[in-house]
């Protein structure tokens, strides 16, 4: 009998400088506090071993704030700790985040040695003054020596994060940034819009005013819609000529290089997250520990759980639909039905069937899928499923 899967998410808060436009749960600290959040992150992880004992891990994600700022030998006592107490697949893969500026030849080489075989470079932009912008510690160079270095490492599965529609961004410059990305050949590209968060330093300096402002000789504006759009079509069109398959909202890859690990969330997969804030669903249960450092820190494993919730029929089927068009293959109605009970058509049938009059759905062979407008206007169509 093959072993239920699991999905594994570790979370280090912990980064250099937080960037503008950041709204993840991260900050920096000192190393005292680090040390700290270390220990208690591997009590949980330890833990809650026998609890999965029964599960094969399929993927591990060290996700941030910007993993890479620990020092090597941390990451490499949290795999051996992971090898020792959790059963891992033969093929599980196992992804970090980093940054330039936060890695070297040598860190590199650790993770290789510790089991890491999947890279998530943290690039946004490859121009000096759009990453100035955005606050980011590297510059183009310092992105190019990380990803040579990741290579000449060993590494063989790396993603490179860019980021469009950002003041001052053009699609001449974002398309240029694109293209220099594709001529390294990375195996994946997270190719996404910003977002402009609350909370965060660009909600405070755009919210009100999204026209333009001069500061430092630099224009500062956003994009219009328009113009973020022809970053989107020109891109995507670039990346698929390059060979890259667009099978997510804002992911492409080469073909077999999808991120396994983010495909357990669309597809509600369960996955186990350890550490600040980090989310969890199991067995159609979800929780969420808690955001503060040192309640984390100082309580035991059930105290930091936070928002414990039994998804009933109704939100599982819900989320299904709207996880599952985020993928560009869309959501497969038979299997969708087998483990529901009922097809997408007999319970969102008016809303699918005013979805595909106004041309944002498709169906075919078996299949419900966003069209390319409808994946322009994602969050609309989502809207009927919630």
């Amino acid at each position: 009998m093959r072993s239920k899967e699991l999905s594994i998410y570790i979370h280090i808060p912990f980064c250099l400088k937080k960037c503008a436009y950041c709204d993840f749960l991260s900050f920096p600290a000192g190393e005292k506090l680090q040390e700290k959040y270390f220990k208690r992150l591997c009590r949980e992880i330890e833990d809650a071993a026998e609890r999965y004992s029964d599960r094969a891990v399929i993927s591990i994600f060290f996700g941030g704030g910007t993993p890479s700022v620990l020092p090597a030998d941390k990451i490499e006592y949290l795999m051996k700790l992971i090898n020792d107490r959790y059963s891992l697949a033969s093929d599980v893969e196992i992804s970090l985040e980093c940054n330039p500026g936060t890695v070297d030849i040598d860190k590199f080489k650790a993770y290789i040695n510790a089991g890491i075989n999947r890279l998530s470079i943290g690039c946004q932009s490859l121009d000096d003054k759009e990453l100035a912008l955005l606050g980011r510690i590297h510059k183009e160079v310092d992105f190019y020596r990380a990803f040579e270095c990741a290579r000449s490492a060993g590494f063989s599965n790396i993603n490179v994060d860019l980021m469009s529609a950002l003041p001052g961004q053009t699609k001449k410059s974002y398309l240029n940034s694109l293209k220099k990305l594709i001529d390294l050949k990375p195996e994946h590209i997270s190719a996404y819009s910003l977002i402009i968060e609350e909370g965060t330093e660009f909600y405070n300096r755009y919210h009100k005013d999204l026209n333009i402002r001069d500061k430092g000789g630099l224009p500062e504006y956003l994009p219009s819609e328009e113009e973020e759009r022809g970053m989107l079509y020109y891109g995507r069109d670039l990346l698929n000529a390059a060979g890259y398959e667009q099978y997510e909202i804002s992911n492409y890859a080469f073909p077999g290089y999808e991120c396994r690990h983010n495909m357990v969330y669309w597809k509600r997969g369960d996955y186990a997250g350890f550490g600040l804030g980090a989310s969890s669903c199991v067995d159609e249960v979800r929780w969420k520990n808690i955001e503060k450092i040192e309640e984390y820190i100082m309580r035991d494993n059930l105290e930091i759980r936070t928002n414990l919730q039994k998804l009933s029929p109704e939100e599982q089927r819900s989320e299904a639909m709207f996880l599952g068009l985020r993928l560009r293959r869309g959501v497969d109605k038979l299997p969708f039905a087998e483990r529901y009970g009922d097809e997408p058509s007999f319970l969102y049938g008016r809303w699918i069937n005013r979805m595909i009059s106004e041309g944002l759905l498709s169906e075919s062979s078996g299949r419900l899928f966003l069209t390319d407008r409808g994946q322009d206007l994602a969050n609309y169509v989502m809207v009927g499923f919630v």
